[in-house]
């Protein structure tokens, strides 16, 4: 026989599974398509070793996700340690002179150069020259990529 508490239970239940559902479906980035981005217009958010400008950062019809992001370092500045991620990244340099480490390797890049980074392979950056260096970041996730 069912009693009122097993109704209660119940109740209770199916709305707070609703709820985490809204919550969970209202938290997803709506899906980017088509844009454009001037960079007059992108925000400079200043860092301790140069300025960040974020450009996007959202699902595609065909990523689940597509980050870009623009760094400029301080002469002789790396933004983080060395390290390795699931996404891959490309960097473009606009203007400076970069380290790219990559595994046991140290490359030279320079203003027009591209950088690309695979996944889970270790990789770093440190501004070399003498003047500040700014690159992009573009970062790819596939929809299966296990993170």
């Amino acid at each position: 026989m069912i009693t009122r508490r097993d109704m209660l239970v119940a109740t209770v239940s199916i709305f707070t599974g609703a709820a985490v559902m809204a919550f969970a479906q209202s938290a997803v980035k709506p899906v980017m398509h088509s844009s454009i981005f001037n960079w007059a217009e992108l925000k400079v958010a200043p860092t301790k070793t140069g300025e960040r400008r974020a450009v996007f950062d959202a699902p595609t019809p065909t990523l689940a996700n597509l980050e870009c992001h623009i760094t400029t370092l301080n002469a002789g500045e790396s933004p983080h340690p060395p390290h390795r991620h699931a996404d891959e990244e490309l960097m473009i340099v606009k203007e400076g002179t970069l380290a790219a480490i990559q595994g046991d390797h140290t490359n030279t890049v320079t203003a027009g150069g591209i950088i690309f980074e695979a996944s889970n392979e270790l990789h770093g950056l440190i501004n070399i020259g003498t003047d500040r260096a700014t690159y992009w970041v573009v970062k790819f996730a596939p929809h299966d990529l296990g993170k």
